[in-house]
């Protein structure tokens, strides 16, 4: 009884509706599924055991936030805190920090101790997102701090502003941005469908497979993906 009402709360919170601006957790990811996120279109749903985990990964930052706001070494200057108004992008780090010398921009991210043990630098989804964060509130370094959410070790990785790095994100997004607007789906990433672990775990998939490799219009894919649920209805 209590599981079908507690998932029912997940699945009601979480919102199902057209992305209107990028998030900085685009950055670097596959331009097909953001693009589809974009346009609302049809995605596997979303278990609710894995929206719970994101509430479990808040709860991490909290306790991860407990200690700095303590240490006499590190000044919290800000927390949880938006970046500057963009008509891109936005985004929310976890923290802007200081140890008297240095300001630093902190990010952290959770994992199983599976993925953590393998961890031996830090991921490029994770480095983009740190990297814009920098560019946008002018803070020349970062830190990556991963949590073992199964054993609470960590491991903490530095960052220095990659200027290039940057535009050649923004520019990605722009680029993008073009494509949504005039309805045109992003080819599929290079290494689709087994090279990539994004493939693996996309919630759009389904539909991925249903297009060709290269760059799709939109309104006729989507009459496609209509077509084909209204005969898997009729079956």
């Amino acid at each position: 009884m209590l599981k079908e009402l507690i998932d029912k709360f997940y699945f009601d919170r979480q919102k199902d509706r057209e992305q209107q601006h990028f998030y900085i957790t685009d950055a670097g990811k596959c331009p097909r599924a953001v693009f589809f996120k974009f346009k609302n279109a049809p995605r596997e749903e979303m278990e609710a055991r894995v929206l719970r985990m994101f509430d479990h990964g808040d709860h991490i930052h909290q306790l991860i936030m407990k200690p700095l706001l303590s240490i006499r070494e590190i000044h919290v200057v800000a927390s949880e805190v938006n970046i500057p108004p963009q008509e891109l992008i936005s985004g929310r780090a976890d923290a802007i920090i200081s140890d008297g010398k240095d300001m630093y921009v902190l990010d952290i991210k959770s994992m199983n101790s599976m993925i953590f043990g393998k961890l031996a630098e830090p991921k490029e989804e994770n480095v983009d997102q740190v990297q814009l964060y920098m560019h946008f509130f002018k803070v020349p370094k970062g830190i990556l701090l991963y949590v073992d959410k199964d054993k609470l070790e960590l491991k903490d990785f530095v960052l220095t502003y990659d200027e290039a790095r940057v535009k050649n994100l923004l520019s990605g997004l722009d680029y993008l941005k073009k494509q949504i607007d005039k309805n045109i789906i992003p080819a599929r990433i290079p290494g689709y469908p087994n090279d990539d672990w994004q493939c693996k775990y996309c919630a759009f998939r389904q539909i991925c497979d249903l297009s060709n490799g290269g760059e799709v219009n939109w309104m006729d894919f989507k009459k496609k993906i209509e077509s084909r649920e209204q005969d898997i209805g009729t079956v």
